[in-house]
């Protein structure tokens, strides 16, 4: 039911906006260029416009946007249920999932972390 809700609700959002890129190309360039700012995006020298803004409201963009909203649903995790097995990729690139790393009854620690 939450998959067919999610499905509904993007192919709605994409049919509007094509819409509106046919109806009014200009504002929703705008619209877009602002977009782009709050993810940085067009902070990017290699990344113009024509290079990205076309994609938004495609077929693969519909396809994207349902494939990352419907691998959320598995990573949900709620206080008192097991945590969810979410994929993660190794330094090496391998894809595992994060119950492979348990050992025997030891736990499990996570460390999150960033270098810039």
């Amino acid at each position: 039911l939450q998959k067919t809700l999610i499905l509904l609700q993007v192919t709605l959002s994409v049919v509007v906006g094509k819409t509106l890129m046919i109806l009014f190309p200009n504002a929703m360039k705008r619209y877009i260029l602002k977009m782009g700012e709050k993810s940085r995006m067009n902070r990017n020298p290699k990344f113009s416009y024509e290079n990205w803004g076309p994609t938004f409201f495609s077929f693969k963009y519909l396809q994207f946007v349902l494939k990352v909203k419907w691998k959320r649903l598995e990573d949900e995790a709620y206080e008192g249920h097991p945590a969810p097995n979410t994929p993660v990729v190794t330094l090496g690139g391998e894809i595992r999932h994060l119950l492979d790393f348990m050992a025997d009854n030891r736990p499990l620690i996570l460390n999150f972390g960033s270098c810039t």
